[in-house]
């Protein structure tokens, strides 16, 4: 049985989510893994969410159980004796905190880097505004304004795509793949009303990603979220 490594809870996921050629992301793709799509169509999301009661092997670490994460992800999906498997593969993380930084790099062969970081979650009549934002030489920024309700994810659809991936996969050198589960529950998602997107994704992503400056993303939503359990890596 494979230990827990991690638990949290994940909040509040703010999701911008944009199609793009899958030839872009293949020099990313992990040994062993393949692009997963939905109705033929390859995404990349930002994603921005907060961590919160997070303990590492059961134990909290003073002023690193709650905290903001933005990271960009793509999908992939792997097959393991006929049965598909289907996970993330994160081109980066951020985080407000040195630590996390070190852990899930050394531990997982995640990129995560530290940046000043900060959010707002505000209550405006039947609106609801979350915002995350994080400071690369200026500041960048991902706005939802949504309902205050939220509902279930309908079956089939592009929410429920982005939000059911329940593995990571990082690539290692040398034909190696790092492979670990995420678990949690189905979760809900709020109507957006509008959105506002300020990142200068070629500085922070690399030049292969700042077209998505000028591209509008194909969806934005915001998942509620839910608890998680995150899975001691294996290597396939």
């Amino acid at each position: 049985m494979i230990r827990t490594f991690l638990k949290a809870e994940w909040r509040k996921l703010a999701m911008a989510n944009y199609e793009i050629d899958a030839k872009i992301l293949e020099p990313y793709l992990p040994y062993k893994t393949e692009i997963d799509l939905w109705e033929n169509k390859c995404y990349v999301s930002l994603v921005g969410f907060m961590f919160e009661e997070t303990s590492v092997l059961g134990i909290k670490v003073p002023f690193h159980t709650n905290f903001e994460e933005v990271n960009l992800r793509f999908y992939v999906r792997f097959n393991e004796n006929g049965n598909w498997k289907r996970g993330v593969v994160f081109m980066k993380e951020i985080v407000p905190r040195s630590a996390i930084t070190w852990v899930a790099n050394t531990i997982y062969g995640e990129n995560y880097e530290c940046m000043p970081m900060d959010h707002i979650h505000e209550i405006d009549g039947n609106s609801l505004q979350t915002t995350y934002r994080w400071k690369k030489q200026h500041w960048n920024s991902l706005t939802v304004i949504t309902s205050k309700e939220p509902y279930d994810i309908a079956e089939g659809s592009e929410e429920e795509f982005i939000t059911e991936h329940y593995w990571g996969y990082a690539k290692k050198i040398g034909n190696r793949t790092l492979e670990y589960g995420v678990e949690h529950p189905r979760w809900q998602v709020y109507k957006t009303k509008s959105y506002s997107i300020d990142v200068d994704f070629g500085k922070i992503y690399g030049p292969d990603f700042g077209f998505l400056n000028q591209q509008k993303p194909s969806s934005v939503f915001l998942a509620e979220g839910s608890e998680i359990e995150v899975k001691r890596g294996v290597e396939l």
